[in-house]
């Protein structure tokens, strides 16, 4: 998980397996995920279909998937802290584990009431990260639950919002940069304060007369490759009893439909690009940026 003190650039303003697959039908809380952290401040509720995380003074909370991943296809509806969440984060992610980790990240930053979140996007290969977007939402995603979607396959990450992608992150390991394929990630999420750079930079802090902060979850869907004992479900030799079957998520790529979308988003909503910061890599932009 990206920590408090992970470079994070605010404005001031504003084929490796074969066909089978493990399918996790809509969540049941209780048997995908564990609570981690934070005491009855994580709590699951309504027959095991939503799960909700709050935030005080004390603590946050957080959890994490039973189940490591080797690529997937990850969707889960989250409905946000509403009214003055700033100085809170709301991490939603994917990692591994060791000082050489993979890591795929959803981070929503908590603003004054009226204010848009910003969703900071971020890819860690083998411990190393910088690679940050970040973007408004052309929605309140406090109003209601909204599908926020990492797609991981031996090609590409992409990061999607209501089916729309806002970002794709390729394998260009044929030019020398790496790309995580070969470490098992599991999900995770937490809810914690991190009012020192979270808001316009840490300007604005926390108010705790707010508090309990709460983020929600609900139809968590995973196609994806389970990871268990060194094996993947994926190389298996007989079909899992899923139903049906597909690998479809393996090979899939933006089609020209899916790429206008990402560019409006990037064109509309986009806020920073660690592509275009010189600033802040005066020796040269990393590699992967000028062959994205």
């Amino acid at each position: 998980m990206s920590s408090p003190n992970s470079p994070t650039l605010l404005p001031l303003l504003p084929l490796l397996v074969s066909a089978y697959f493990v399918l996790c039908a809509a969540a049941n809380f209780n048997q995908d995920f564990q609570i981690t952290w934070g005491h009855d401040r994580a709590k699951i509720l309504n027959n095991a279909n939503l799960l909700t995380l709050s935030l005080d003074k004390a603590s946050g909370s957080g959890f994490q998937s039973n189940n490591e991943y080797l690529f997937g296809k990850i969707d889960m509806q989250l409905k946000l802290v509403p009214g003055n969440s700033a100085g809170t984060v709301t991490a939603y992610y994917m990692s591994s584990k060791g000082t050489t980790w993979d890591e795929i990240d959803f981070e929503f930053l908590g603003n004054l009431s009226g204010d848009p979140y910003i969703v900071h996007t971020n890819v860690y290969t083998q411990g190393k990260g910088s690679r940050e977007q970040q973007f408004y939402l052309w929605f309140d995603p406090t109003a209601d639950f909204h599908t926020y979607s990492i797609l991981w396959n031996p090609q590409r990450i992409v990061f999607s919002v209501d089916g729309t992608p806002i970002r794709e992150y390729k394998n260009l390991e044929s030019i020398g940069v790496p790309f995580p394929k070969s470490q098992p990630m599991r999900i995770y999420s937490s809810l914690w304060n991190a009012d020192d750079w979270a808001t316009r930079g840490g300007l604005i802090k926390t108010d705790w007369s707010k508090a309990p902060f709460t983020a929600s979850y609900r139809n968590f869907n995973a196609n994806a490759c389970v990871w268990n004992a060194g094996k993947s479900s994926c190389n298996s030799n007989s079909p899992s009893s899923a139903t049906p079957p597909t690998n479809a998520w393996l090979s899939q790529e933006l089609d020209s439909t899916a790429q206008k979308r990402m560019n409006w988003v990037q064109k509309n909503y986009m806020i920073y690009n660690y592509c275009t910061d010189s600033k802040r890599f005066p020796q040269g932009l990393p590699l992967e940026c000028t062959h994205s």
